[in-house]
């Protein structure tokens, strides 16, 4: 039996984490630390003989612990992951990993140090969809790629736990707007249908609606994906709750439009499937244990360890190149390899 800990009992970990875990056999949660105490009767309903600590500090000097899932605000994340590797703790963090590449690079040197397991929640990949998107491309449904298009749809930013409000939209935690809250997601799906990683990135972020807020509501982002040409919208502006993906390829052509799911090769009938959209709820319980089964292959198998990592790492570096060609003006600027 696996001991774990909670750190950070807020929407996300009540609505996505706690439930995904329920159905995971032989782990449990021994402790849990929030400085907020809303989220300590959901946590113990689940886990009634659990411990619950006001920091995450004080849980890691009590606790003998196999693992820790981290779901603060973004700003937390590098000094709470740290001291759980520093403690010998496998680590399952929310996304966005980190705010920065310094941050990545020290966390990164401390997980190989400890030998732990360090792994972003990249949840997407496990919805049934997009699961569907990459069983068919890996099937060479669509032949070679040559064009992706990326649309996230939303009226409003997600609402977050807290008695300061909404850290979605303060900059000082969120890191950023919806290129930080949904790009990170947009990446590493990308990164995994595509391999390697862009040759170039331009983008423009721009606020459309929600002035109230210090941080952009939209992006738009184009990037040369080694010769394919990828390009990824998204926006808290607009006036459907939406997901829309566009594959073409040399042999034909795949479309998501909210949970219908249509592919049309060259002389063959088109196929068609009604899926789960990407839109529906925003904590998706049920792709968790995809997250999860990853988390415990990179535990269980040092060799297969780091690879969630890369995915990480590629996405802080392009979302920084985003951040830098919007402050040029969209100028198109070049990844540089690692």
């Amino acid at each position: 039996m696996r001991k774990g800990a909670l750190v950070g009992v807020g929407h996300v970990a009540r609505n996505g984490h706690l439930p995904g875990w329920a159905a995971v056999p032989d782990v449990t949660f021994v402790a849990a630390a929030d400085a907020r105490a809303e989220g300590a009767a959901a946590f113990r309903a689940a886990y009634p003989e659990a411990r619950w600590y006001d920091s995450a500090e004080e849980l890691l000097a009590r606790e003998s612990l196999d693992f820790v899932d981290v779901c603060t605000p973004p700003v937390l994340h590098a000094a709470i992951v740290r001291a759980a590797l520093e403690a010998g703790c496998h680590t399952l963090c929310e996304k966005p990993l980190v705010l920065s590449a310094g941050e990545l690079h020290d966390l990164s040197d401390c997980a190989r140090r400890k030998n732990r397991a360090l792994v972003t929640v990249h949840n997407w990949k496990h919805a049934p969809a997009l699961a569907r998107v990459t069983r068919l491309l890996r099937e060479g449904a669509v032949g070679g790629f040559r064009r992706v298009r990326w649309e996230t749809l939303r009226t409003r930013p997600a609402v977050a736990a807290g008695e300061r409000g909404n850290w979605r939209v303060d900059p000082a935690e969120s890191g950023g707007g919806v290129l930080m809250d949904h790009g990170w997601h947009a990446l590493y799906v990308l990164r995994q249908w595509l391999g390697s990683e862009p040759r170039s990135v331009s983008a423009r972020l721009e606020t459309r609606k929600h002035r109230e807020f210090p941080i952009e509501d939209t992006a738009t982002v184009s990037l040369d994906w080694d010769g394919v040409e990828a390009d990824v919208f998204l926006t808290w502006a607009a006036e459907e709750r939406c997901n829309r993906i566009e594959i073409e390829g040399d042999r034909g052509r795949l479309l998501l439009n909210g949970g219908r799911l249509e592919l049309s090769t060259d002389g063959a009938a088109p196929l068609a499937w009604d899926l789960p959209s990407l839109a529906e709820g925003s904590h998706h319980p049920d792709w968790f244990r995809g997250v999860v089964d990853e988390f415990l292959e990179e535990i269980r198998e040092p060799a297969v360890r780091g690879r969630n990592l890369a995915e990480a790492a590629l996405c802080v570096r392009i979302l920084a190149l985003a951040k830098e060609s919007s402050r040029r003006d969209g100028d198109n600027l070049p990844m540089v390899s690692r």
